[in-house]
């Protein structure tokens, strides 16, 4: 019986892939790369096994349901008990039941002071054949143990489920060891393919571990696309702050995140502005001595500390004898490895012919509360190489670029990041608002993604214009866009005379435009009264005023929305651009505010500004404002 559901099974899916092929739009299928294309996974995401004395495994990593709900059934009575002395701000007693029960969960995972694995855990699947995608739904009958099965569904479209290959390591061990494997791993994926060459689609932790590779073994001259998205490249915000014992969770922050996984189209963050949770502070705190005698030793967990605190947290956390032979992995990684990231790139890209590129979320803080510009997980500066502002700030207007990139300009439209820095200054995306791990949730880096890894058509960030470097997020919890009708994305200049705003969503939601308001822009936009965009459609607001004559300037525009049929009254979405449209400002040095300022900073003074903000009332009495004085304007406008 299970064998015949496996068979009718893999009948529709393989049926469903050839009707897929015969509905994609014309020339979908042009120029697709002719290589298989290896995924290599994020975080955790391969299945571990523990080999027994009698030759029989157990899984011990990507527990099943079961196993996770009994532990939590059997300690139920004491969590809850756990949560009402958190909320009194006692969180030890739920921190000690949380923490016992995960090493007891979690006891197999434990590695030895020398970063060695304690017992003897493998991969569950490690050859190429094993880690097939076809072989796997053959074998498994279902997408159980393969990797990002969003991103790789949609290549399975173009290149078919036979071209596709999961790359699993133990990702407890240091990026080297696990880069070693794939080199591996990608001979074993020629032989059994045929191919002389692969592509490479990597996430987070595969993409450090791709770029270790490819710094190693790039001169093989074995990959043909390589992208890397959201790459956790020099580190992680999230281990910074738990190593630091800094962990502060900004809840409006982690519930935009999961707004942002699931695609929402209804705003929850706003809720939150009311109360924060701040007792889930202290039992992270708490928390972690527990957790980190599970992970202390992971070679992996000391890759992810970035350069400029590691010599501290090395001192604070590692004995430099009992740990001597970890400290000399995780040392090369970071003096032998991460310094020549840029290097080695530019050698694939220009020496190797490869096309190397990287995508990434950027002007997000980190959930965990490191005041670095990030991607709720992965800080800008290590996923991309690029000099950014501190979190809160942007560059102040005139801002020079610190390399001159043969004149392009390489400045973000929010002027907090500077992409001439970058490992890739001309083959690295930047997508405002776009979190940690949600590639395949943005139409826009989906799409990209996908030309980046099965094609060979874009070069560069110059390439098409329809992947311009600096974007930002269409995904639909964020209801609308926002764009100049004459100026690149981002950008706005005397040339301008509308305003272009789309409709994101993608579940046929309409969207009631109810203001626009400008920063550092003296418009008056003529606005039918209370516009109303269909789903996936633009509305064209043309407007009068004066372009300010001058460069590299920021200014913001704030449009106000509401989404039918969910549960956001009014939904605001700040977008800023740059003024490209003279000589440049003088540069002052240093940096400026980077938060928005409303019709509501202009009109009270700072004092009840910062009441309304601290009894979490301002972004209430603010969009109601904005509304307001947006609908005056229009008024005024369509009069004149």
């Amino acid at each position: 019986m299970k064998k015949s559901l496996k068979k009718a099974v893999s009948l529709i899916l393989v049926s469903a892939l050839v009707l897929a092929a015969l509905f994609l739009p014309a020339g979908a299928q042009d120029g697709i790369s002719e290589y298989p294309a290896i995924m290599v996974a994020g975080y955790s995401a391969s299945a571990l096994v523990l080999e027994k004395e009698d030759g029989t495994t157990e899984q011990v990593w990507q527990l099943q349901g079961g196993n996770v709900f009994d532990m939590v059934f059997g300690y139920v009575g004491r969590i809850i008990a756990g949560l009402g002395l958190a909320v009194l701000e006692k969180p030890d007693y739920l921190a000690k039941i949380v923490g016992e029960g995960a090493q007891g969960l979690l006891e197999y995972m434990k590695c030895n002071d020398d970063g060695s694995s304690m017992y003897n855990v493998r991969p569950m699947l490690n050859t190429a054949e094993e880690c097939n995608s076809a072989l796997m739904l053959e074998r498994f009958g279902d997408y159980s143990f393969q990797h990002e099965t969003e991103i790789m569904g949609d290549a399975a479209e173009y290149i078919g489920n036979e071209n596709i290959y999961d790359f699993n390591c133990d990702f407890r061990m240091g990026a080297v060891e696990n880069a070693k494997r794939l080199d591996d791993f990608i001979q074993q994926v020629k032989r059994h393919s045929g191919k002389d060459k692969v592509n490479i689609i990597a996430v987070s932790h595969g993409g450090q571990v791709t770029g270790t590779y490819l710094s190693l073994f790039g001169y093989k001259r074995d990959v043909n696309n390589c992208v890397m998205t959201v790459p956790a490249l020099g580190g992680a915000a999230l281990v910074y702050d738990a190593l630091t014992e800094n962990v502060i969770f900004d809840e409006k922050n982690l519930l935009n995140f999961i707004e942002n996984g699931n695609m929402l189209e209804t705003d929850y963050h706003w809720l939150v502005e009311a109360e924060e949770l701040g007792f889930l502070d202290p039992f992270i705190k708490a928390v972690f001595p527990y957790i980190y005698e599970i992970i202390g030793n992971w070679c992996s967990i000391w890759d992810f500390c970035p350069t400029e605190i590691y010599e501290e947290m090395k001192a604070k956390w590692l004995d430099s004898e009992a740990n001597a032979a970890l400290i000399e992995k995780s040392d090369y990684m970071h003096y032998n490895v991460m310094p020549l990231f840029k290097t080695a790139f530019k050698k694939c890209n220009e020496e190797y012919g490869m096309n190397v590129s990287i995508v990434a979320g950027v002007d997000n803080r980190a959930t965990t509360g490191l005041n670095y510009n990030a991607d709720g997980i992965i800080h800008t500066s290590s996923s991309t190489g690029a000099y950014c502002a501190p979190w809160g700030e942007r560059f102040a207007d005139g801002y020079v670029q610190q390399n001159d990139c043969e004149g392009k300009y390489k400045v973000s439209p929010s002027m907090t990041i500077d992409a001439s820095t970058a490992y890739l200054p001309d083959n690295t995306w930047f997508v405002s608002g776009l979190f940690h791990g949600m590639t395949f949730k943005d139409p826009f880096t989906r799409a990209l993604m996908m030309e980046l890894l099965l094609k060979d058509r874009i070069k560069d960030v110059y390439t098409d214009p329809a992947y311009p470097q600096f974007h930002y997020s269409t995904n639909p919890c964020y209801a609308v866009s926002a764009r100049f009708n004459k100026s690149g994305e981002g950008y706005v200049s005397s040339a301008d005379n509308s305003i272009i705003i789309k409709n994101l969503s993608l579940s046929g939601k309409p969207v009631k435009v109810l203001g626009i308001t400008c920063e550092g822009l003296d418009l008056k936009f003529r606005m039918p009264l209370i516009p109303v965009i269909k789903a996936g459609e633009e509305l064209e607001i043309p407007f009068t005023g004066e372009i300010p004559a001058v460069s590299a300037s920021r200014v913001g525009i704030t449009v106000s929305y509401n989404v039918y049929g969910t549960a956001t009254p009014v939904g605001e979405r700040y977008i800023p651009f740059t003024v490209q449209n003279g000589e440049k400002a003088g540069y002052s040095g240093g940096f400026s505010d980077a938060a928005a300022v409303t019709p509501l900073d202009r009109l009270l003074p700072e004092g009840i500004i910062n009441i309304l903000k601290a009894a979490k009332l301002y972004t209430f009495f603010s969009m109601f404002y904005t509304i307001f004085y947006t609908a005056m304007n229009s008024i005024f406008a369509i009069a004149r």
